[in-house]
C-alpha cells in the first residue's frame, strides 16, 4: 500500500519552485516566445516543477508571517526572470548586428515587426534572429537552458537568493561590450566590401561626371550586399557559436550574482 504525505509546507516550497519556473518559462529564449501557447509555457512549469520537486535539496523555510512568504516569492520571481532575461538578451546579438548591415547596404528603410521582441527590426535581423532560433534547436542550446535553471537550485537555494548588484552591473557592463564586439565582427565582411564599393564608385564619378551615380550607387550597393550575405551565410554557424557562447557565460554570470 502506497501512503502519499503531503502537508502545507511541502505545497508551499512547491510552490515557490514553480514561481521560480514559471517566471524563467515566460522570457527564456525558445520558451517564452510569443508563438508559444501560454497554457503550453502553464503546463511545462508545472511538469518540471513536479520532477524538480522530487530532487532539490529542500531547505528550511524561514519566516514568520504572510509578508516573508510574500517575499520569497517575490525573490524567487526575480531570480526566474534575471535567469531567463541573461539569456533572453543574447539574441539582441544578432539583431543589433543586422540592423547596421541593413543601414550600410541601404536596407534600413524595410523593416518588419518582430513579435517576440515587440519591436521593429530590419530584414537581415529578422532573418539571422530566426536563424539563431533554428540553430538553437539543432544544438540542444534550448536545453542547456533548461538544466541551467533546474541546477540553480543547487547554487541559489529556495527563497536563498542574495542579489549582488554591484556583480549583476560588471555582468551587464561585460554583455554590452561583447555586444558591440560580435556585433561588428559579424557586421565587418559587409563593411570592408561597402567601403571598397564607395573607392570605386567615387572613382567612376571623376572618370564619368555625367553618370548620377547616386541612384546607380544605391542599386549597387543593395545587390552587392545580397551576394555578400549569400557568400557568408556558410560562416552562420559560427556566428552562431559566438551567441551561444555569451548566452553561457551571461546565464552564468547572472546566476553568480546572486549568491
Amino acid at each position: 500500500m502506497v501512503e502519499l504525505n503531503f502537508s502545507l509546507i511541502d505545497f508551499e516550497y512547491m510552490l515557490l519552485i514553480l514561481v521560480r519556473i514559471a517566471s524563467f518559462m515566460f522570457v527564456a529564449p525558445f520558451f517564452g516566445q510569443s508563438g508559444v501557447p501560454a497554457q503550453a509555457k502553464i503546463g511545462l512549469s508545472f511538469f518540471i516543477t513536479v520532477i524538480l520537486y522530487a530532487v532539490v535539496p529542500e531547505p528550511t523555510l524561514d519566516y514568520e508571517s504572510e509578508i516573508g512568504y510574500g517575499i520569497a516569492v517575490l525573490k524567487e520571481g526575480i531570480t526566474g526572470l534575471l535567469i531567463g532575461f541573461s539569456a533572453n538578451i543574447c539574441s539582441s546579438i544578432v539583431i543589433f548586428a543586422g540592423n547596421i548591415i541593413d543601414m550600410d547596404i541601404g536596407l534600413s528603410m524595410a523593416t518588419a515587426f518582430n513579435p517576440d521582441m515587440s519591436l521593429q527590426t530590419t530584414v537581415t535581423g529578422n532573418l539571422y534572429y530566426y536563424m539563431v532560433f533554428a540553430f538553437m534547436i539543432a544544438s540542444n542550446t534550448h536545453l542547456y537552458v533548461l538544466r541551467a535553471v533546474a541546477d540553480s537550485f543547487y547554487v541559489i537555494p529556495i527563497a536563498g537568493a542574495m542579489f549582488e548588484w554591484d556583480s549583476l552591473l560588471v555582468s551587464m557592463t561585460k554583455y554590452m561590450t561583447d555586444l558591440f564586439i560580435i556585433g561588428f565582427r559579424i557586421f565587418l565582411p559587409f563593411f570592408a566590401t561597402m567601403m571598397i564599393l564607395n573607392c570605386i564608385l567615387g572613382i567612376m564619378a571623376k572618370v564619368a561626371p555625367q553618370m548620377n551615380m547616386f541612384s546607380v550607387g544605391i542599386q549597387f550597393k543593395i545587390l552587392v550586399g545580397f551576394v555578400v550575405l549569400f557568400l557568408t551565410i556558410f560562416m552562420f554557424p559560427r556566428v552562431a557559436e559566438y551567441v551561444f557562447d555569451e548566452l553561457k557565460t551571461m546565464v552564468v554570470l547572472i546566476i553568480e550574482g546572486m549568491y
